[in-house]
């Protein structure tokens, strides 16, 4: 009968030990708290991504300039392009709301379209599309409007106005002059970088002064926005798209890999215009 009790014993207690051991290996958490941090996870990638506040993204890098339609355009002008052939010109151009008579281009100088708001443009190959290039125009405004808005530079007139020799990097440029650029430069960054460069005078290149592109620097990632005049020197090379509130001048032999948006007009003189991708 003792042997029987102590087996008894033994048994109960080997009962309460397996059930306290059950208990302390329970890591599971009360119910809806693994829903909750996957929430909070979710919530934090979210928040991460945003539209650019000020013209910069949540991460502070500089947000591109949308050029809507407008960027589809090597050359777009409100106020005609004229040309001393011949030129080479690698993407569609366009003019309004002149007549296309103001567009001078020949069509042999043209790799893409020759958009005009009426008959009048090159023969035999331009297009009349005045609605397109009424949009056009207007994206490039508002694109113009955009830019010369952005604040916080972080770069203020800097080489009070003359930036020969300058290695740039990547931000946002004022100056409240014109500007020169009377010696080489170099735009230096990766393929994501962008610059925008805010002029309120004139933008001059002299003769035979290159812009390089050093790292992985993108045309398509510059942007010039001048109030004023612009004026690429004989035999110069310019890079970055052109938003000018006044007329945009290449002189003889000039390049530019980018893109002449005029609000007034376009002047060619036996240039070579490439339009970026």
């Amino acid at each position: 009968m003792k042997i029987r009790n102590v087996f008894t014993t033994m048994a109960v207690l080997l009962v309460v030990l397996m059930s306290s051991c059950d208990q302390n290996n329970d890591t599971t958490p009360p119910s809806g708290t693994a829903q909750v941090a996957n929430s909070v996870a979710l919530t934090s990638k979210v928040s991460a991504v945003g539209k650019s506040v000020n013209g910069k993204t949540k991460s502070g890098s500089l947000a591109a300039v949308n050029l809507g339609i407008a960027g589809n355009f090597a050359i777009l002008s409100k106020s005609g392009i004229t040309d001393v052939y011949k030129s080479a010109i690698t993407g569609d151009i366009g003019s309004s709301p002149i007549t296309g008579a103001a567009v001078l281009v020949r069509c042999n100088e043209v790799v893409g379209t020759i958009y005009t708001v009426d008959a009048a443009g090159p023969l035999p190959c331009s297009i009349t599309n005045a609605t397109r290039l009424t949009t056009a125009v207007g994206d490039m405004q508002t694109a113009y409007t955009d830019a010369a808005g952005r604040s916080n530079p972080d770069f203020l007139n800097l080489g009070a106005g003359n930036i020969g020799g300058k290695i740039l990097t990547a931000g946002l440029y004022k100056w409240t002059t014109a500007l020169n650029i009377p010696t080489d430069i170099t735009i230096s960054g990766s393929s994501t970088d962008v610059w925008i460069f805010q002029v309120a005078g004139t933008l001059k290149m002299s003769s035979a002064v290159r812009i390089t592109l050093a790292g992985r620097a993108q045309a398509k990632n510059i942007f010039w926005v001048v109030s004023d005049a612009v004026t690429c020197g004989t035999t110069s090379h310019f890079e970055g798209n052109i938003l000018g509130m006044s007329g945009i001048n290449l002189q003889t032999g000039a390049t530019i890999n980018g893109r002449m948006l005029a609000q007034t007009a376009v002047t060619l003189q036996m240039n070579t215009v490439t339009q970026p991708q």
